[in-house]
């Protein structure tokens, strides 16, 4: 007590210097802050350098090309007519002439095989000397190729622009989309742009100015709820600076890092601001009362009570909060990691300043605490009767709400196993633009996103065998029967054409050595967008198309393939190699489920074993852990009854919820704990703490639900699928707290 209080004298004599001093920081982390904080949400955030899949991607780009690809669609009047055509390439010369394009697609270039004098050579798919009829004859041979490049209706072009691999690109992404999109229209006024680069711009948008929203939108709502919850307007001014300090903070010492936003650290601002805001109601909640009880102490003296009887329910409540965001730590993805971390250092920041801006902020006040009152009030509303019916309730209905509030937990446990892991990337995408544009695209397209595969012999000999093959022709037509491919290319396409249009050159007296060679000069540098080969000709390639889908689906094409592959190669002479940005995203699901096991065990055991030591009982610590896994149970019977899958997004809820739904519950059992130096059964113990602790209660969920519910106004449905459950979690946090905790505690404890 001597040690509080002698602090807290010296807090009051250099308030002004700490008060300059936080000023200053301030001022230098809104300047970097401003100065440097980016946006990134390029596939390096999810995914560790070392990790052997990432390792895999970028090989894969720099062999056989990168699959950060930009599609763009132009309506036009006749897709083969000569202007259109002029256009197309004058288009190509100005966006190969920026630095970041590997090469560029449309058929302005593409070429087509013709054999004679014992060779292959390529002339231009399009020509203008052609007839009309002769070209839609003639781009009928080459479906698979002729479909990416035109619509059946010859009323649209589609024209691909390929990036050079990701790691040669990262530093000028910012700028890649809004270059290309100004060399476009120099040429085109109307047309549709999409792809990942596209869709990856259209997400970091969109977090920078939801991130802006939500501060905004939160501060407003902190400030409304405040001027219902708080005993006097004179404390609005101090709980508004506990949340500001702490995030403005945070976010300089992100951007001095060169730390970016993403879709999952965007959440911060908001979260921490609820956290804050939180912590500091409940220091100013029995600073009130103590000052209510307690007239004849010093200043001094009243804030060392108030902060004797809160420090330790709000360092517990802080510390199970820390360990729920401390426990993405131990997830596999770099932005689950950081997301842990800096929310984390958030946390401890906000526990330490708000102590000191209330010592502070209350220094300087002057209040009659009998006198004092909300600046809005609803006076139909009465907690303290609301409170007394409660304390009635749970100790008439005790063994009711045990029993019903039980089954909901069984059920719950039961409705885990129900809930999906699965992430749809258009729901990571707000409406606007991109979603738009996407949508057009691959309505005519049937895909916008690339997936590369790679065949070759396992003795690492040519793979332009008669059997290698016909092994791809089976192989290729099960693709192609697959209603999740679209249009897969390969020398198997070219073969089919040669073999049309000359039905000689494949015929079962010619050499292998024949078909080898001729086979080989088939993957030219002009059709270089299509990878048919290898340069050392041991690798054979197929690229197939695919649309925007969940990673479930994803698994299941990628699934399919192996299936497919198997039983049209022998293994022990074939090898399989799956590339693309496809497959990495499809592992997804698996680090989502292993986020998921290892935050929350590790969260549930740092959890219970702080409850113990805080409580010091087996007994009441099971009983108090019990209640605070029903807004978990609830929680998974609300996503499995609605269908709302774990994704990235949700990945990290359950550690959190469980820090959210213990902090209350803290509270509350702190008080009861300390009412045992009051004679009297557990009821009579628990209704006092209610009492005591019941308005802060419904003032720090009513706080948290309402920054939760600004993140459920996402315009991305992941997003808003988050708030929307948090929400309603900590609701029913509090609902737990208030009727089966208690009744728990009336029951059992002794």
């Amino acid at each position: 007590m001597k040690t509080i209080e002698k602090l807290v004298s010296n807090i009051i004599k250099y308030r002004l210097i700490v008060i300059v001093s936080v000023s200053v920081l301030m001022i230098a982390a809104g300047y970097q802050t401003i100065r440097k904080l980016e946006v990134d949400n390029s596939l390096s955030i999810w995914f560790l350098e070392d990790d052997p899949s990432y390792k895999a991607y970028i090989d894969f780009q720099e062999n056989f090309g990168s699959d950060e690809i930009f599609v763009a669609m132009f309506p036009v009047e006749n897709a083969i007519g000569e202007a259109e055509m002029s256009q197309l390439s004058q288009l190509h010369k100005g966006i190969e002439a920026l630095p970041y394009v590997k090469t560029s697609f449309s058929l302005a270039k593409v070429k087509y095989p013709i054999y004679g004098n014992n060779k292959i050579n390529f002339d231009n798919l399009y020509n203008p000397k052609r007839s009309e009829k002769g070209l839609k004859n003639l781009f009928q041979k080459l479906p698979n190729i002729t479909s990416q490049l035109v619509t059946d209706d010859y009323k649209n072009q589609f024209f691909y622009i390929q990036l050079k691999p990701t790691p040669t690109i990262e530093e000028k992404r910012k700028e890649i989309a809004g270059e290309i999109r100004a060399v476009i229209e120099k040429t085109y006024s109307n047309y549709h742009l999409t792809g990942p680069p596209v869709l990856n711009e259209a997400y970091s948008k969109g977090i920078y100015k939801e991130s802006l929203m939500f501060g905004v939108l939160t501060v407003l709502v902190i400030t409304v709820m405040l001027l219902f919850l708080l005993p006097s307007k004179r404390y609005l001014i101090v709980s508004l600076l506990s949340v500001a300090i702490p995030v403005t903070l945070l976010f300089g010492i992100i951007s001095s890092l060169g730390y970016a936003l993403n879709m999952i650290s965007m959440l911060i601002p908001t979260i921490l601001m609820v956290y804050s805001v939180s912590d500091a109601v409940h220091i100013i909640n029995i600073y009130h009362k103590e000052g209510l009880a307690n007239k004849s102490i010093t200043k001094v003296q009243l804030l060392t009570l108030a902060i004797r009887k809160s420090l330790k329910p709000c360092f517990y409540t802080t510390l199970t909060t820390f360990v729920g965001y401390f426990a993405l730590f131990l997830s596999p993805l770099p932005a689950f990691k950081n997301m842990g971390v800096f929310t984390c250092v958030g946390l401890v920041l906000s526990f330490i300043l708000v102590y000191v801006i209330t010592i502070i902020g209350f220094s300087f006040m002057t209040l009659n605490f009998e006198k004092a009152k909300p600046i809005l009030s609803i006076e139909k509303v009465s907690q303290s009767r609301f409170i007394e019916w409660l304390n009635g309730f749970t100790t008439k209905y005790k063994s009711t709400i045990i029993i019903v509030f039980t089954a909901i937990l069984l059920y719950g446990f039961y409705a885990v196993f129900q809930v999906k892991i699965d992430t749809n990337s258009l729901d990571l995408l707000a409406e606007g633009k991109a979603k738009e544009d996407l949508r057009i695209v691959e309505s005519q397209l049937k895909g916008s996103s690339r997936l590369q595969l790679n065949i070759s012999s396992a003795k690492g000999e040519k793979i332009l065998t008669k059997d290698a093959i016909e092994r791809m022709e089976v192989f290729q037509n099960k693709l192609e029967n697959n209603p999740l491919i679209n249009t897969p290319v390969s020398v198997v396409n070219i073969k089919t054409f040669l073999e049309k249009r000359t039905p000689v050159l494949f015929q079962s007296n010619i050499s292998e050595d024949k078909i080898k060679n001729m086979l080989s000069s088939t993957d030219t540098n002009n059709n270089s967008f299509f990878k048919l080969f290898s340069e050392d000709l041991t690798t054979a390639g197929f690229t197939l198309s695919l649309r925007e889908m969940k990673t479930s689906e994803l698994e299941r094409v990628l699934s399919d393939i192996e299936s497919d592959f198997q039983s049209s190669f022998n293994k022990e002479n074939y090898n399989l190699k799956i590339n693309g940005f496809a497959v990495v995203f499809a592992q997804l699901n698996n680090f989502i489920l292993e986020t998921q096991f290892k935050s929350f065990f590790a969260a549930f055991f740092v959890a219970f074993m702080c409850l113990l030591v805080f409580i010091r009982s087996i007994r009441t610590t099971l009983l108090v852990l019990v209640p605070n896994l029903l807004p978990l149970a609830v929680l998974a019977i609300f996503m499995s009854l609605l269908d709302i899958p774990l994704d990235v997004s949700t990945a990290m809820i359950t550690p959190i919820m469980l820090g959210i739904a213990m902090d209350d519950t803290i509270h509350l059992v702190y008080k009861y704990r300390r009412s045992k130096t009051i004679k009297g059964t557990p009821e009579l113990r628990m209704d006092n703490a209610m009492r005591y602790t019941g308005s802060a209660l419904f003032s720090t969920t009513i706080a948290l639900v309402g920054g939760f519910l600004i993140i459920a106004s996402s315009a991305t449905p992941s997003v808003s699928d988050f708030g929307v459950l948090c929400a309603t979690t900590v609701a029913v946090a509090l609902i737990t707290d208030i009727f089966y905790l208690p009744a728990l505690l009336k029951k059992f404890d002794k």
